[in-house]
């Protein structure tokens, strides 16, 4: 096969397996990308720059503030100096002691550690925490801005579940570690290396007693660190991956009922479970292994240090002060090493999602071409059009098509016969294995997104209220409209009436956490968007499926409105849609098998005249009276 020949869904798959960056879900689902750390570092430089002052600022505060702590330990020894020369002596090296009284300077130079290390630690972790949340501002709008513009297909590809869990559960946990991990980590960093120096300064041969620990803590940290990386990435893989089995149980239960597919979903269902269910214990072991080695430096490191003291003291070499204070920068080393760990856990477990989450905020953006296309009209034309979901098994075989501008063609077959992806084809969906799409004129892949948007729609049997005022759910279409546009759409399309009854009208909050539409509304509200993004061409797959028959004739009408003065293609689920329309064109395995007027292909006794006569003696009753649905186009038949 030749490079030409791949489909660009195809081509984008075998680049991102080249580079590392989508990996195979554990259904062989391919993933949205996963960015390297060298571009999570470009981005987020990038995403930084414009607040980098606030960055450096925080830096300066926090070693500030770590650097008086330090002084808090040779206060304690300059007591315990003290006191151990009021009672037997001055000890070498300090001033002869002066009972109670010659406590007082030391513990007020404490009390005043104290208060201005809180000041200044307080005033570094929220500085370091606005800076972390601008860059996660602007990660998130990067985020969004590229799910938004993803091409359907490579949404689909991926599988919902990939995008959903970025978007909820790995925000949330990157949201999490700018709040909380990295200002701890970036503050007990500088404890511990600001100790070190504190140590040093003491006598170096306390530093070098300390540093006996270090090859357990480097050790304790590269066995973590390389494990935590890639057990973490993928334990997010696995929660996307049970996410998405979730999401295709629920959404295809329907289906799941009707072919009998209880058992099998459940045991994947069992077994995605028992996947994140085995990776979780794996956390758990490899925290265990990590605090009892944790334990062990400690060990090592104090008791090296208390018996170095103990010999410097007996020898002379220095006081009990100055013994007891390296022991107590040893025993403070505890828990700023301690955190570092414990926050390198949050920050691998944060890095793992923030891969993900970088990996589609750095996707390159969908662009107009350098010469726009642009359409001449709003006519469909299909040329040899074929698709196939599963190598070897194809959908559509050589499907030709020209719809007229202004044309409505229904799209009729059994299920399987290929209706839903030729529609999904035209509206951009997904892009055809071999063939195209031409719309006005243009080839559909040669439009930019701002075109293809006012060449073509598609609305589903799946509308989404989104969560916000109907107001802002509508300004979706069309930002600029005003209040009078907008209830001038929902006129149009029938839902005027329950638009102007809700309780604060536009400004009704609907959605999640709001007001509740039921499915006829919902439609009515995505077909209004519709009008307000007045499309050329409007592709409707099985729009009013889920309206019932209480409602399908109300959600009928809205489709009429919103199909008025345009190109239509609709997938009839049911089949008075295909007798309102211009043109039926009847598929069967892929392939176009009939097509022309609703009363012609009835008199010519084939495949449409079939379903029909099943279709109205189901429903007890006889061919509409189409009389109104005007006169009929000429028409072919194949």
């Amino acid at each position: 096969m030749t490079p030409d020949s791949r489909t660009p869904d195809s081509r984008t798959r075998d680049a991102a397996t080249r580079d590392g960056t989508a990996p195979d879900s554990p259904d062989g689902t391919v993933l949205l990308p996963i960015a390297t750390t060298a571009r999570i570092r470009a981005l987020l430089g990038e995403l930084g720059r414009p607040a980098r002052s606030t960055a450096v600022v925080a830096l300066v505060v926090l070693v500030a503030g770590a650097a008086v702590s330090l002084l808090a330990a040779p206060l304690l020894g300059d007591i315990v100096d003290r006191v151990a020369g009021s009672v037997g002596g001055p000890p070498v090296g300090t001033a002869q002691g002066r009972g109670a009284d010659a406590v007082w300077p030391p513990v007020l130079g404490l009390a005043g550690i104290a208060l201005v290390q809180g000041l200044l630690g307080a005033l570094g972790v929220a500085l370091a925490a606005r800076f972390c949340e601008t860059l996660l501002a602007g990660l998130r709008e990067r985020f969004v801005d590229r799910a938004l513009h993803l091409p359907q297909s490579r949404v689909e590809a991926a599988g919902a579940g990939d995008l959903t869990s970025r978007v909820t559960d790995d925000v949330a946990v990157v949201g999490e570690a700018v709040r909380e991990a990295v200002p701890e980590l970036a503050r007990a960093a500088l404890l511990v290396g600001l100790t070190g120096v504190g140590l040093a300064v003491l006598d170096w041969r306390f530093l070098l007693a300390a540093l006996l620990a270090v090859p357990v803590q480097i050790w304790t940290a590269r066995s973590f660190l390389g494990r935590s990386t890639p057990l973490y990435t993928a334990q997010r893989i696995a929660g996307g991956a049970q996410q998405q089995q979730l999401l295709d149980t629920a959404s295809g239960l329907p289906t799941v009922r009707a072919f009998r597919l209880h058992d099998r979903h459940a045991t994947t269902i069992a077994e995605r479970a028992a996947e994140v269910a085995r990776l979780a214990v794996a956390v758990v072991r490899m925290h265990t292994r990590l605090f009892g080695r944790l334990n062990l430096a400690e060990f090592i490191g104090l008791g090296t240090v208390l018996v170095t003291g103990f010999w410097l003291v007996g020898s002379g070499g220095t006081s009990i002060g100055t013994a007891s204070a390296a022991a107590l920068y040893f025993v403070n080393l505890f828990t700023p090493i301690n955190i570092v760990l414990f926050q390198l856990d949050a920050a691998q477990t944060a890095l793992a999602g923030l891969r993900r989450i970088v990996g589609v905020a750095d996707l390159d953006p969908e662009h107009a071409p350098d010469s726009p296309a642009g359409t001449d009209g709003s006519g469909v034309r299909v040329r040899g059009l074929g698709h196939s979901y599963v190598d070897g098994h194809p959908v559509l075989a050589d499907v030709d098509l020209d719809v007229p501008a202004g044309e409505r063609v229904a799209l009729v077959g059994a299920s399987g016969a290929g209706k839903s992806t030729l529609a999904g084809i035209v509206a951009g969906v997904h892009s055809p294995g071999t063939g195209g799409v031409e719309i006005g004129g243009a080839a559909l892949e040669s439009l930019g997104p701002d075109e293809r948007r006012a060449a073509v729609a598609l609305v589903t049997q799946e509308s989404h209220v989104f969560a916000g005022t109907l107001a802002d759910d509508l300004r979706l279409a069309r930002p600029d409209a005003d209040d009078d546009a907008l209830f001038s759409a929902l006129d149009r399309v029938g839902a005027g009436g329950w638009a102007h009854a809700l309780p604060d009208g536009l400004g009704t909050v609907v959605g999640d956490g709001g007001h509740r539409l039921p499915v006829v509304a919902a439609q009515q509200l995505a077909l209004a968007r519709v009008v307000l993004t007045d499309p050329a061409v409007l592709v409707l797959d099985e729009a009013t499926a889920e309206a019932g028959s209480a409602g399908a004739r109300a959600l009928e009408e809205s489709v009429e409105a919103a199909l008025a003065g345009r190109t239509g293609l609709v997938v009839a689920h049911r089949l008075t849609q295909a007798v309102a329309a211009d043109r039926v064109v009847v598929l069967d395995a892929g392939r176009v098998v009939e097509q022309g007027p609703h009363h012609e292909l009835v008199a010519a006794g084939g495949r449409y005249a079939g379903l029909w006569m099943a279709w109205s003696g189901a429903r007890g009753g006889t061919e509409p009276d189409t009389s109104e649905t005007g006169p009929a186009r000429a028409g072919t038949q194949t």
